[in-house]
């Protein structure tokens, strides 16, 4: 057996060991040998594998599997260019907490800066967007006793560190991979498939990591209920972007404490009880909001949305505690005053004997008047998003009926700009849904490979239907996302789109304002005028145009790999979008008034 193949199957044995199971590669030359090493993996049934043509689209697609497993997803790269197209999925990694393994293959160094061909140094190439980074020793032959050694803990280590299992801190981790030729096996026959490894390259008896952690780490675990200061009744919990068992974790807690929860729709808290529609909308309001305003918030997560919550978090009257998932905490405004643990644990708060879920002790009729005020926002928005001539689907409507036709069980998946931002303002929180977006860096590339990694695994796990909602651009962000190749599994998602010809949300922001339409068109709006559903087609999905709400639920009954495609227009939606606040603020002041 040759050094590189040596090691690329070692490498997978211990990446399976360590509680791998899908990973993600494109092809090469370079990374040969852990391509095999991996497909070998697949047909003795010990992972899935996810072969993409495109690098970019392959990591988004492990960013997606990992999201949404909360497991360490490697993604194999050959050595050059290639490996510089993973680093838009390592920073939302980064930034989001997710276990994402960037596995780039590489030139030996006696090969490195002389010209030899597709080669970059690599070595460092993501920064500080790991967790850790290592330049893996390249395999020699004659050492395999010693190499099994490094190999296995090299391996397991990365696995423990982008788990956070020490740190508290998950996150992407990167190796670097320098294989000399021969890159392809050479001890086997064709067909042949390798046995279980044994003698110098053996792993631990029955199958366990070479390296195992003794237990969690990280900052000592400090529950919500700890920290309630005297006058601090009016309590809101502010739930932004956030692993999902955080999320729930918090929620449980605001329950049983009575507190007002605001969340975001990827916080893991929306459609927890106690969760609000339309917080954007709801704090809109300055009349109502001074007279009902929080003596203090809680924030868990990292609220990304809303400009008003931002506005709420820098009010120097309002009390900010901050409790985040990891050793990074969110603090835009510099004014949060505690930091709290990284594990929310609601047991902490269960174990309060006298204090019962829903029976919180806040001052008065606080938290029912945000409750009051919320289902009053929300019957007034929907009463303006149902008037709408021959009953058509905006795309603020078709964030809000999306939501609401959803069956249990269903994976959502939310795309950055517009769609999150609707979701988060209209729709009402629903138990039952699982909820993810890139809030991360919270760029709009590789949306669609995200969406069908997440369903990949939501399904894998015995979950229902997967569904996406991105804008236009968007989905021509990431069209290789959609383009699978012969063999490769295929997931019940379909992919919702809102059409309205270009960047829609610049309507809303600065530059769509009148004074700047010469050039808006052209540099913002970048009109691509294609028909998405013949792309879609061309592409190999199912694919359908939607216009009123009775054929949107039908589309989304059909089952995927499908897309739906909603035309609309951005000026009108801007529009609606200024009349969906006024009438909130009006139904807030008839509120406050009587």
């Amino acid at each position: 057996m040759n050094p590189a193949t040596a090691f690329a199957r070692v490498l997978v044995d211990e990446l399976v060991r360590g509680g791998v199971t899908d990973a993600v590669l494109s092809p090469g030359s370079r990374s040969a040998p852990v391509a095999v090493a991996l497909a070998d993996a697949e047909v003795a049934g010990r992972l899935r594998l996810h072969v993409r043509i495109d690098e970019r689209t392959a990591a988004f697609l492990a960013l997606g599997l990992a999201k949404s497993s909360g497991r360490p997803v490697p993604v194999l790269t050959t050595s050059g260019t290639a490996t510089a197209h993973l680093h838009a999925a390592v920073l939302e990694a980064h930034e989001s907490g997710v276990p994402l393994l960037a596995l780039t293959a590489d030139r030996p160094p006696e090969l490195r800066a002389t010209g030899a061909n597709q080669t970059i140094d690599q070595v460092g190439l993501y920064g500080g967007a790991v967790r850790w980074a290592l330049d893996v020793g390249v395999p020699e032959v004659g050492r395999e006793a010693a190499q099994n050694r490094y190999w296995r803990s090299v391996v397991a280590k990365a696995l423990v560190v982008a788990r956070g299992e020490l740190s508290g801190d998950p996150g992407p981790v990167h190796l670097n991979l320098a294989l000399r030729e021969p890159l392809m096996p050479d001890d086997a026959g064709p067909g042949a498939r390798p046995g279980r490894l044994a003698g110098d390259l053996a792993g631990r008896p029955d199958g366990e990591p070479w390296t195992v952690t003794a237990g969690v780490g990280g900052p000592r675990s400090a529950p919500l209920t700890d920290v309630d200061p005297a006058g601090s009744d009016r309590t809101l919990v502010v739930a932004g972007d956030a692993p999902t068992a955080v999320g729930r974790a918090a929620a449980v807690v605001a329950d049983q404490r009575g507190w007002p929860v605001l969340a975001e729709p990827s916080s893991g808290a929306w459609g927890a009880a106690g969760a609000l529609r339309g917080p954007a909308l709801l704090l809109g309001s300055p009349g109502w909001l001074a007279a009902h305003r929080p003596d203090r918030v809680v924030v868990v997560g990292r609220p990304t949305l809303s400009r008003p919550v931002n506005a709420l978090l820098a009010d120097p009257a309002v009390a900010v505690q901050t409790y985040s998932p990891s050793p990074r905490w969110a603090d835009p405004s510099r004014s949060t005053a505690v930091v709290g643990s990284a594990q929310l644990d609601p047991g902490l708060a269960l174990r309060d004997p006298g204090r019962a879920p829903g029976a919180g002790s806040v001052a008065g009729g606080w938290a029912a008047d945000w409750s009051a005020a919320a289902d009053r926002v929300g019957r007034a928005v929907d009463a303006e998003l149902d008037d709408v001539p021959g009953r058509g689907l905006t795309a603020a409507r078709l964030a809000r009926d999306l939501v609401a036709t959803l069956p249990a069980g269903a994976l959502l998946v939310l795309g950055s700009s517009t769609p999150v931002r609707d979701v988060d303002r209209l729709a009402v929180p629903r138990p039952g849904l699982t909820v993810l977006a890139n809030r991360g860096v919270a760029g709009i590339d590789g949306t669609i490979s995200t969406a069908v990694g997440a369903a990949l695994a939501h399904q894998g796990a015995g979950g229902g239907p997967a569904f996406a909602l991105m804008g236009d651009l968007t989905f021509l962000h990431d069209l290789t996302g959609l383009l699978t190749g012969s063999g490769e599994q295929r997931p019940d998602l379909t992919v919702v789109v809102p059409d309205n010809d270009g960047g829609g949300i610049f309507t809303t922001l600065e530059p769509g304002q009148p004074q700047h339409a010469a050039s808006f068109r052209r540099v913002f709006g970048t009109p691509h005028g294609r028909d998405l559903v013949a792309v879609a087609r061309a592409l190999g999905w199912a694919a359908t145009a939607v216009s009123d709400p009775a054929q949107l639920v039908e589309a989304l009954g059909a089952g995927g790999p499908r897309v739906v495609v909603v035309r609309t227009d951005a000026a009108a939606e801007a529009a609606l979008g200024t009349r969906l606040r006024e009438v909130a603020a009006a139904a807030l002041g008839r509120l406050s008034s009587g």
